[in-house]
């Protein structure tokens, strides 16, 4: 998507892609949240060590006991990421 060979446009694209992986990452660690994964297995404690911060600040807005044990902080953290995503593509457009 880099716009014009600019160096903005081209960290622009860094940025996007960083995001893009990041968002496998949330989706992926939720897929295996739903199983029991092995605590010491190095893909499981990756996934955890990236998005564990992430989570925290939404299941303390809204704890998975109040939702029925459904922990749900994974879709505020895709959500934020697919506004990122979007702002700054429509960025990229106008550089």
């Amino acid at each position: 998507m880099n716009v014009g060979g600019s160096a903005a446009g081209a960290f622009l694209d860094v940025i996007l892609w960083v995001l893009q992986g990041l968002w496998w990452i949330v989706i992926i660690s939720a897929l295996i949240s739903w199983v029991n994964p092995d605590p010491r297995n190095p893909i499981v404690r990756f996934l955890w060590g990236v998005t564990e911060p992430l989570f925290r600040p939404f299941r303390r807005l809204v704890p998975p006991s109040r939702m029925g044990g459904i922990d749900i902080s994974p879709l505020f953290v895709l959500g934020i990421i697919y506004l990122l995503m979007s702002f700054l593509r429509r960025l990229a457009i106008g550089v």
